[in-house]
């Protein structure tokens, strides 16, 4: 294909875009609009992945062992356990170690000058691969002989994961309806284009212009409105992000809520606000002229 007709075609799409102002201008909206509210759920989905990560970095089982064992009978419970699936690590503290934690925690004054280890249990700090599989592998820890307790924070975990999976299926629905709103809009802007042009592509059509020469100015039309809306909602997501990363810092929730910087998400969300773009005004193009290339 020569330079000169490679021109002629994208000059038309770029007409096709000012020809129609408004509907341009509403299809640019809804495209924003819609990546901007899939984005929205998508970068709460990853932050929710992340601190489910983080936990599991953090979270940990302790299993009490029963005070009747001697300090050698406790240790010797530990290969029992690192024996159970999904523990990555295992850590002895002895009654003398967790009684010098307590007093590092709550500072070393002379209230603390009388206590004697024996108020402790020897314990088991217990860290685990998956999270997901907490509530069953405390229960394994617990059937372990010698353990006589076993303290897991199996509710917080389920309640992470629980946010975490209905903000998935959330996400998911919302990608294909607002997918489906978009490539509509777009379609129905481009059909104005189409229709107002319908006794020249007629025409174009019995001259011998191919299918492929009719439509390339409509899929670039929808290509640019595409890529423009895409550009407008990344803009705007990494403004509102910034805002509310910035509120969460600043709140009581920020000791329990860690942002992920936007740095971070910036080139895959914008690769992935472009592709959307790309897809869905290329599709819209091509499905609003498929009806008037049926000469």
């Amino acid at each position: 294909m020569s330079l000169n007709r490679i021109t002629y075609l994208f000059r038309e799409g770029l007409r096709g875009v000012f020809s129609h102002g408004f509907r341009s201008f509403a299809s640019v909206t809804v495209i924003a609009a819609c990546l901007i509210i899939m984005g929205s759920f998508g970068l709460v989905a990853v932050n929710v992945d992340n601190l489910i990560g983080n936990m599991e970095e953090d979270s940990q089982i302790l299993a009490f062992v029963d005070e009747s064992l001697s300090d050698s009978d406790a240790r010797s419970i530990e290969g029992a356990i690192r024996t159970i699936p999904n523990i990555r690590d295992v850590q002895f503290i002895s009654r003398e170690e967790a009684m010098d934690n307590y007093k590092n925690t709550y500072g070393d004054s002379s209230v603390f000058e009388n206590l004697d280890a024996t108020v402790f249990r020897n314990r088991y700090v217990i860290r685990l691969n998956d999270i997901t599989l907490m509530r069953e592998t405390a229960t394994a820890v617990d059937a372990v002989n010698g353990i006589a307790d076993v303290n897991a924070p199996v509710s917080i975990a389920e309640g992470f994961i629980a946010v975490r999976n209905v903000v998935s299926v959330i996400t998911a629905i919302l990608i294909v309806i607002l997918l489906v709103v978009s490539v509509f809009m777009m379609s129905n802007t481009i059909k104005l284009a189409t229709f107002t042009r319908r006794d020249e592509i007629a025409v174009m059509k019995m001259v011998g212009a191919s299918n492929g020469f009719i439509r390339t100015p409509f899929v670039v039309e929808g290509l640019i409105l595409g890529l423009l809306g895409a550009g407008i909602a990344f803009l705007l997501q990494w403004a509102v992000y910034d805002f509310i990363a910035q509120k969460i810092s600043v709140s009581v929730a920020a000791n329990l809520i860690q942002v992920m910087p936007f740095s971070l998400l910036m080139t895959p969300l914008l690769i992935v606000f472009l592709a959307i773009g790309i897809l869905v005004g290329a599709f819209g193009g091509a499905m609003a002229i498929r009806n008037y290339l049926k000469v």
